[in-house]
């Protein structure tokens, strides 16, 4: 398993602290430092896995790490009942709900202060489970992964969207220069959190990507899993069925 990395590393408390504390830090800013940053891309990448997940007719879905939601939002275009959103950021989750009040969609989307390694629902409960750039901070990787299996229902579909690392020359040169000079240098100007973008490149650094987290990903249950590389690799989608 790959080591862990802190956002703040002379801090005392343990990453799962340390991370709640960075996005309410940075939870402000966060939704224009994230689309920014990425050109946008991102959007685009939650689409294309509501575009897959929409085919499987969720009616329930559980959006893990959910942030200030836009996962949640996305996953509106699945037509489901509902959606529940979970995460450890009491800053990023009150971002969420204006956004949630102002679209007029209290009825559709709902956020919960939640941890993925302790979900506070029943065995079998969500049609699906979704977590976009979120498993790469748990604390206990595989703890969270068995605690989102444990309440999907049989049959059914967990995506996850995770930074991985291109590897094809030039555009791994290109995307190593951006992503570890430019972009925490103008998300610390940004954010004024001097570590939240410093650790971004280090922990997609260390996680396990590609085959690496397929073989995770089946170790903990889930029988069927694919991955797909998005824009070269920068990200890549995994679809998990239980």
């Amino acid at each position: 398993m790959s080591k862990t990395v802190l956002p703040y590393q002379q801090d005392a408390t343990n990453k799962k602290e340390q991370v709640a504390d960075m996005f309410n830090n940075i939870s402000a800013r966060y939704d224009f430092l994230n689309h920014f940053l990425s050109l946008g891309i991102d959007k685009l990448w939650r689409k294309k896995a509501i575009r897959i997940l929409k085919k499987e007719n969720p009616k329930l879905i559980l959006d893990v790490a959910t942030g200030t939601a836009d996962f949640a939002f996305e996953a509106l275009n699945a037509n489901p009942d509902k959606v529940i959103g979970v995460d450890i950021s009491e800053g990023m989750l009150a971002v969420g709900r204006k956004k949630i009040v102002k679209a007029k969609l209290e009825n559709k989307i709902e956020l919960f202060a939640g941890d993925s390694e302790n979900l506070q629902f029943a065995d079998n409960f969500f049609d699906a489970v979704i977590v976009a750039f979120g498993v790469r901070n748990f604390e206990h990787l595989t703890m969270g992964l068995q605690n989102m299996h444990r309440v999907l229902k049989s049959g059914g579909t967990l995506m996850v969207l995770e930074f991985s690392k291109p590897e094809s020359f030039p555009f791994s040169w290109i995307y190593n220069i951006y992503f570890k000079n430019i972009l925490p240098l103008f998300g610390r100007l940004v954010s004024k959190d001097h570590r939240a973008y410093s650790y971004l490149p280090e922990s997609v650094n260390v996680f396990p990507y590609g085959e690496e987290f397929v073989s995770i990903l089946k170790s903990v249950g889930f029988n069927s899993v694919q991955c797909k590389k998005l824009t070269f690799g920068v990200s890549t989608l995994y679809i998990c069925k239980k």
